[in-house]
């Protein structure tokens, strides 16, 4: 009989156990997410100085992009690169459980008024899981450092890029004129501020 009631509450701690862990999941998928802060959008014409147009493809800025991340300080269980294909691809693996679980999330590229991008994401997996998207992008948030003029919007599914506000040691300043990728067609436009030359 004492064993009998020994299981008894064996399986109702084992049970409680379960429905904690659960809720929790739950409430973390669930969780709403804040909204960032944008960068105040910056246009390179109100700026003394002279433009050149410079072309690039998808190669040779898929290689400058993952270069640049690859000095970005992340965590240790967290991998990824960037692709450029008919679309803006994210690739990348998280360590869980011992094993490697692959993320993809993939972007169409939005140009904006004044050169900025936006990445609208489209189609996101995380291995197997069907997470909501916002909660994907935000696992990406929590665990990439990025620099001020990248924002990160889990809620909005998209990644704002500032490109008009990248600091560049030159000074000159840059923005997205077109970003069709799939005709592997890039360009952007530079301006080299006047100050800069000691105009």
């Amino acid at each position: 009989m004492r064993l009998w009631s020994n299981w008894k509450k064996l399986f109702f701690l084992l049970l409680s156990i379960n429905i904690g862990i659960f809720i929790v999941v739950v409430a973390l998928i669930f969780w709403p997410v804040e909204s960032p802060v944008y960068p105040t959008k910056e246009f390179i014409e109100d700026e003394p100085g002279a433009e050149f147009t410079i072309r690039s493809g998808k190669d040779n800025l898929s290689e400058l992009a993952n270069a640049y991340l690859g000095k970005l300080p992340k965590e240790d269980n967290f991998t990824y690169m960037i692709s450029l294909e008919d679309e803006v691809k994210l690739l990348g693996t998280i360590v869980a459980f011992g094993s490697e679980v692959p993320i993809q999330i993939s972007f169409d590229p939005i140009v904006q008024e004044n050169g900025d991008l936006v990445l609208q994401s489209n189609n996101m997996s995380l291995g197997l899981l069907r997470l909501p998207q916002d909660r994907i992008l935000k696992y990406v948030n929590d665990r990439v450092d990025t620099p001020e003029w990248i924002t990160i919007n889990p809620k909005e599914e998209h990644i704002y890029i500032a490109i008009t506000q990248m600091d560049l040691k030159s000074n000159f300043r840059v923005k997205v004129q077109q970003f069709d990728l799939e005709n592997d067609q890039i360009t952007f436009r530079i301006k080299v501020p006047n100050k800069t030359l000691g105009l």
